[in-house]
């Protein structure tokens, strides 16, 4: 076997360590920052104690919190507008926060839009803005990986990736994490779980990957159903925040399978939470995965405390349960059928999750995923 893995940004984890974020500019040599910042956090009064925090740095800064749900071209165009000019930029939230930061940190460096870069059409930027990341859900990885995720102008999800949107600093806070509701954190868990097993059990996994995926796997086996039930449980959070960030240096090295491509797929139908989309697709089609019976699969099995893959699958569907996750799809996909399902997960910018899965997909496979994703109620 030959692999090699890509660069770990600087992490450093405490509770109470996001007080350090203006210091942590200041010593990466910035005077003017953009702090893109989750608009609950910034009505929360986070916003204004980060400002005195760059104010006692002598750091300009500037927030950009004109955004909702998962990051759409217009936002990113709009962080990336104001991000020029800047040193640096703080992303300081979910997932949507970090990739619209990631992306404004790279776009700023030059004259093109983000599209641009979209689907790597043109490299990015070589000397893209300094960038800090905060996690404050513990579930996307963002903060250790090299992609980012937006809404292209149809609505179809598209990625900017490369080593130049990777941050330079990672600051863990459990703290951060205690406030996001149940439902959100075993969503999100669930996320960071699926992106650790299909990064260690897919065609382009390797021992670089696994190292961080599994140990993110047993994390977030010991930790998530403590975090969502005992959300102010400070280890639990921790070992759920860690294990998602260890999960995205796992992606980062080896990507995602085909529960990621149903997820993708269900955003290109409807709004939908990324770490639920994930959850359903992972659980619907996890039987199937372990028939695949491989190495990696029992390896991955053993990180989460089984002595046999074939086990995978009942052990997930009682953490889902135990995490109280309700097994159905928002209303807006009402209007919508297997069928189209099916096509979005043909698409052309989801075929690598697809073929990066280490069953075949088949056409045949699809329709059969789709059909049982759709058979789903729609009561959220």
């Amino acid at each position: 076997m030959t692999f090699s893995t890509s660069f770990v940004p600087d992490i450093r984890f405490g509770e109470g360590i996001h007080a350090t974020i203006a210091s942590s500019a200041g010593a990466l040599e910035a005077r003017s920052a953009l702090v893109v910042i989750d608009g609950f956090l910034a009505a929360g009064g986070l916003e204004e104690r980060l400002a005195a925090q760059f104010a006692k740095e002598g750091i300009a800064a500037e927030f950009f919190s004109r955004f909702a749900g998962e990051p759409k071209l217009a936002h990113v165009q709009a962080a990336s507008d104001a991000a020029r000019g800047k040193d640096l930029v703080v992303g300081i939230g979910g997932g949507s926060a970090l990739d619209i930061a990631k992306i404004a940190a790279c776009v700023a460096a030059a004259d093109k839009d983000p599209m641009h870069y979209a689907l790597a059409a043109n490299p990015l930027p070589k000397a893209p803005l300094k960038k800090i990341m905060v996690p404050t859900t513990a579930g996307t990885g963002s903060e250790t990986s090299a992609t980012t995720i937006f809404a292209g102008p149809e609505g179809k999800k598209l990625w900017i990736w490369g080593p130049e949107t990777k941050a330079d600093l990672v600051l863990l806070d459990p703290a951060l994490t205690v406030t996001l509701p149940a439902s959100l954190t075993a969503w999100c868990g669930l996320d960071a779980f699926v992106h650790a097993f299909e990064a260690a059990t897919n065609r382009n996994a390797h021992a670089g990957g696994a190292l961080y995926a599994h140990a993110a796997l047993r994390l977030l086996t010991e930790a998530l159903e403590t975090a969502v039930k005992h959300p102010v449980d400070m280890e639990a959070r921790g070992n759920v925040l860690l294990g998602s960030c260890y999960a995205g240096v796992a992606i980062d090295n080896c990507g995602t399978a085909i529960a990621h491509n149903i997820s993708h797929a269900l955003a290109g139908l409807a709004p939908v939470h990324h770490g639920l989309a994930t959850a359903l697709g992972f659980e619907a089609t996890l039987t199937w995965l372990a028939e695949a019976d491989t190495a990696d699969l029992a390896a991955a099995a053993r990180a989460c405390g089984l002595s046999d893959a074939a086990l995978l699958p009942g052990f997930v569907s009682d953490l889902m349960d135990r995490c109280g996750v309700v097994r159905a799809l928002p209303r807006a996909f009402a209007g919508f059928s297997a069928e189209d399902l099916a096509r979005e997960m043909r698409a052309p910018e989801n075929q690598p999750m697809r073929r990066a899965t280490i069953r075949e997909v088949s056409d045949a496979d699809i329709d059969m995923i789709a059909a049982t994703m759709m058979a789903l109620p729609r009561t959220l």
